[in-house]
């Protein structure tokens, strides 16, 4: 299918969004005053060493410590390229690091939430044909080359090339490429970590030894291929910056670039802006009428399949059968465009028929396969129930454009004006039994306060009666929904 690349540039962002077939199917950002972390090279400083939980973290100049689980540790003449010291048995965590060691690492998943990055020693540094992989013997070839002729002659030019004791992972823009294509992205992925392995020998820790290339050049790396039909950029300087790019190293893609100069933004302009308001709420309309309902939580994410207002023209198994068809194709777009990974849970409307169940497994497993994102999926469960994994490829959407919100704690729910009008009563009913004289005022926000006013006044009066006190009710905005103070006089 073909694609257009269309790149929105200020001064403080940078949008790049990918369409596929005039439908927005991916979605980059970047901002000055929060750079990208993932796939830069540190200089760390082990901080402490959890043996019970076989990890430690690292000091990578970052707000909160990077966590290294023990599976991503290297020993450190590994990574520098000599030979291995063991047996190859296993090691303890204490015998591989230890408190206030310097080591390099690279981040592999960006900060979430509370936690720090995580990082490992097995660096990949990706090229344009090629990832290269220094702390590895691996060769491997993408999946997306099919042609067993073209990956066994891929795989012959590269074994010849590498050096030694160091890995290579074939790309699928690699396809038809020639061995001087591939010999000159080696020198310079092999150029990049002889650079970061000087700078590792020099430079104190914390320290960056590399960073990836900005969203712009790293979408224009990855993603150019035959397919592109167009790119767009808005920004007259990084037009001419992309230009020169692409001449120099992609001469071919030349003529498909274009600078936008309309004054409605690129991003109205494709309809690019109102994909992206969708793509932040839970509730997405399916073509017939349904709709899902996505909700993410720091476990996992969990999807809702509902009939809405469908009703259909056939039987009832039918209509959920359609339906259920139709959402297992909307939720991989959403879990492309919304980058959602890790465990995600998805609840069906149930389906009577084995039959019926397979198709729709059938369905999602197919459109899964044309993810990047590697997934695991299970067979649907009695319960209507789909288990399924999904790797993270860059950060999610909702967690880079929103924050939780600071009155629910990111919870979605509050309590209610009745729950905490009838908390104030039993505080002040506690309040009354350690003091019996005097009134008492209380303050409150006005949902709260006017919940009283117009509901619970009889109750105020019985409280009153109870207690032997003058209760009075006053409104403060500057408090939280739920709270509420009392004061004696």
């Amino acid at each position: 299918m073909a694609k257009e690349i269309i790149i929105n540039h200020t001064t403080h962002e940078t949008r790049v969004a990918v369409m596929e077939g005039g439908v927005l199917s991916e979605l980059h950002h970047e901002r000055e005053k929060k750079m990208r972390v993932v796939d830069n090279i540190y200089k760390g400083k082990v901080l402490n060493v959890l043996p019970g939980m076989e990890s430690a973290f690292v000091d990578i100049g970052a707000d909160r410590a990077a966590f290294l689980h023990i599976d991503d540790i290297l020993p450190e003449h590994e990574i520098l390229g000599e030979p291995p010291k063991t047996n190859g048995e296993k090691q303890q965590i204490s015998q591989l690091i230890h408190e206030g060691q310097d080591i390099l690492v690279q981040v592999s998943k960006g900060p979430i939430g509370t936690k720090g990055a995580r990082i490992t020693n097995h660096v990949s540094i990706p090229g344009r044909n090629l990832v290269y992989l220094p702390t590895s013997n691996t060769l491997g070839v993408s999946r997306q080359i099919s042609l067993d002729k073209e990956r066994d002659r891929l795989k012959e030019i590269v074994n010849r090339l590498r050096p030694a004791n160091s890995g290579f992972i074939i790309r699928t823009v690699a396809e038809g490429h020639s061995e001087e294509d591939l010999h000159s992205d080696i020198n310079y992925l092999v150029s990049i970590w002889e650079d970061v392995l000087k700078k590792y020998k020099t430079l104190p820790a914390p320290s960056l030894l590399h960073s990836d290339l900005n969203v712009i050049f790293r979408t224009i790396r990855d993603l150019f291929s035959m397919d592109i039909r167009k790119l767009v950029v808005d920004d007259k300087n990084q037009y001419q910056k992309v230009r020169q790019f692409v001449r120099s190293y992609l001469p071919r893609y030349g003529s498909i670039l274009e600078n936008y100069t309309k004054t409605e933004p690129v991003f109205d302009h494709y309809g690019i802006e109102n994909e992206i308001d969708r793509a932040l709420g839970n509730k997405v309309w399916l073509r017939s009428g349904g709709h899902l309902v996505i909700d993410q939580t720091e476990a996992l994410t969990a999807v809702d399949v509902n009939t809405g207002r469908f009703v259909g023209k056939d039987s009832h198994e039918k209509t959920i059968l359609r339906t259920n068809l139709e959402a297992a194709e909307e939720l991989v777009y959403q879990l492309q465009l919304r980058n959602i990974g890790g465990i995600i849970i998805i609840d069906f409307i149930d389906m009577e028929t084995q039959q019926h169940k397979q198709m729709v497994y059938q369905t999602l497993k197919d459109h899964l396969h044309t993810d990047k994102a590697r997934s695991k999926i299970l067979q649907i469960s009695e319960m209507g129930l789909v288990e399924m994994t999904r790797k993270r490829d860059r950060e999610n959407l909702s967690r880079y454009l929103c924050d939780p919100c600071p009155y629910c704690d990111g919870s979605g729910q509050i309590k209610s004006a009745s729950t905490v009008s009838y908390e104030a009563f039993r505080e002040i009913r506690r309040s009354c039994r350690r003091n019996t004289k005097g009134s008492i005022s209380i303050f409150m926000h006005s949902d709260v306060f006017n919940y009283i006013q117009d509901t619970e006044q009889e109750a105020v009066k019985i409280l009153e009666e109870e207690m032997g006190r003058t209760i009075t009710f006053k409104i403060s905005d500057e408090m939280h929904h739920e709270q509420f103070e009392l004061y004696e006089y």
